[in-house]
């Protein structure tokens, strides 16, 4: 054993729990035993743990119950529960519950030591990941956990948190690191496509469809498949992706021969998914198949601490990549710590670049920071109706499109989709039957480009 870890013994079997603390002594730890819950918490309150082991059935406060405390404690802290075989059931609960793992009795000394090396074992260093705030390093530390096992993860949160950041950390701290990570985003495709973009498709199984194509499922094989925003995927698609997880095989569009997977799969949305279910737009059991192992990635105004090292990050690669330096001034900075940042990471990544383009100097000035905007942002809500004319930023002015005429596609497009809503009266449907694209993929892009400040229309009207 490379590292002394402090382990957290819970079992009121005495006999049992001396053996355990003998065992994982001897491998090199430093063990504390607990003979309940009740002592496993003043114990937990006196000192800091790498992982507890406890015993499922206990009395009077049993390991389900211990789990809830600690998961509300101590929330990026490992535990592992130890069962008998007739206990199955409560310890699948207790995975959903947050625990790390369940081991049956009895085992070998040598895979509980093999397990306590798994998850106790501190993660690694993040890289490129701001985890200054203690709620974005325990966060960080339950993604480091969930990373070890092969848990579909479902990682929710606002737009524009960093969810697909998490993501890409869950991947690199898993076994299957060497293999591919492979994303697709159910909002940004047509519903016509994303059945054939995510399963794949034979020759001739429909127009266009001239050679065969490995989908983004087979695309992953031995890696890891992220489904972004897959609350945006509809439902009779919904169904099919509920067989391939299930069964662990896909079969391409106009395919015969299913082709089997060995992939970890992770999802995110921006949504309630738990009322998506209620009001029948996902599907109950797809919801928990996903929903395996929850984590919630918190919105950047409930880790203030994140902000100004988060700013001063983006700030230092965006002025890298533009061939100069620049910093904050103390008075930006201040400024940027007091805003509530509705649009989250997202909002404070195109605050600084536009700040760094209208600051030619070295310094950034509390004035170059374009904080002063009014954003209608309701972060969480998914509906987009007909959006009223006044909501809709007007066209730009001959001036006004000169100063601020798009640096790429992406601003092109973006400037494009706004003049025709605007021009439309804010309707939606007029809007997707000039544009060409389907009303999901017209609310995905809408609800971006309110997360990012370029549109102030509300998602509820």
């Amino acid at each position: 054993m490379s590292e002394k870890l402090s382990i957290l013994v819970v079992e009121d079997d005495d006999a049992l729990r001396d053996a355990l603390q003998l065992t994982l002594e001897s491998a090199g730890h430093e063990v504390t035993g607990a003979d309940g819950g009740p002592a496993a918490l003043e114990a937990l309150r006196q000192k800091t743990f790498n992982m507890v082991v406890s015993d499922l059935r206990m009395s009077p406060m049993d390991g389900l119950v211990l789990l809830g405390e600690i998961r509300s404690r101590h929330p990026g802290l490992p535990v592992m529960l130890m069962t008998a075989f007739g206990d199955v059931d409560k310890a699948v609960a207790a995975m959903r519950g947050g625990a790390c793992d369940f081991m049956l009795k009895p085992f070998e000394p040598k895979a509980l030591i093999e397990q306590i090396a798994r998850y106790a074992t501190p993660p690694a260093p993040a890289v490129g990941v701001v985890a200054v705030d203690a709620r974005t390093r325990a966060t960080l530390l339950l993604a480091a956990r969930v990373a070890r096992t092969d848990a579909t993860v479902l990682l929710t949160g606002e737009s524009g948190v960093g969810k697909e950041v998490f993501a890409h950390y869950i991947h690199e701290q898993s076994v299957r690191a060497k293999g591919p990570f492979v994303a697709i985003n159910c909002a940004a495709i047509p519903d016509n496509l994303l059945e054939a973009t995510l399963f794949g498709y034979e020759k001739g199984a429909f127009t266009g469809a001239q050679a065969a194509q490995a989908g983004k499922f087979e695309q992953a094989n031995g890696g890891t498949l992220l489904l972004d925003e897959i609350s945006e995927m509809p439902l009779g698609l919904q169904a099919k992706l509920l067989r391939v997880l299930q069964e662990r095989e896909v079969e391409r569009v106009g395919g015969k021969k299913p082709v089997p997977l060995d992939i970890r799969i992770l999802a995110t949305s921006n949504r309630d998914m738990a009322a998506e279910v209620r009001a029948g737009r996902f599907r109950e059991d797809l919801f928990y198949r996903l929903n395996v192992f929850p984590l919630e990635i918190p919105s950047l105004r409930e880790r203030p601490g994140d902000i100004v090292p988060l700013a001063r990050m983006t700030l230092a690669k965006m002025a890298a990549a533009a061939g100069r330096a620049a910093v904050f001034a103390a008075s930006a900075e201040a400024r940027l710590a007091a805003h509530s940042w509705p649009g989250n990471v997202r909002e404070l990544e195109n605050v600084v670049q536009r700040a760094l383009i209208m600051e030619s100097g070295k310094l950034i000035e509390a004035a170059a920071l374009p904080l002063g905007e009014a954003l209608d942002l309701h972060p969480g809500s998914s509906s987009v109706a007909e959006i009223p004319g006044p909501a809709v930023p007007p066209a730009p002015t001959s001036v006004d499109a000169t100063a601020a005429a798009p640096a790429n596609m992406k601003d092109l497009e973006r400037q494009h989709i706004l003049e025709v809503l605007a021009s439309v009266g804010g309707s939606r449907r007029k809007a997707v039957a000039i544009l060409g694209i389907s009303e999901r993929t017209l609310r995905y892009k809408l609800n971006q480009y309110r997360s990012e400040g370029f549109f102030s229309g509300s998602e509820d009207e």
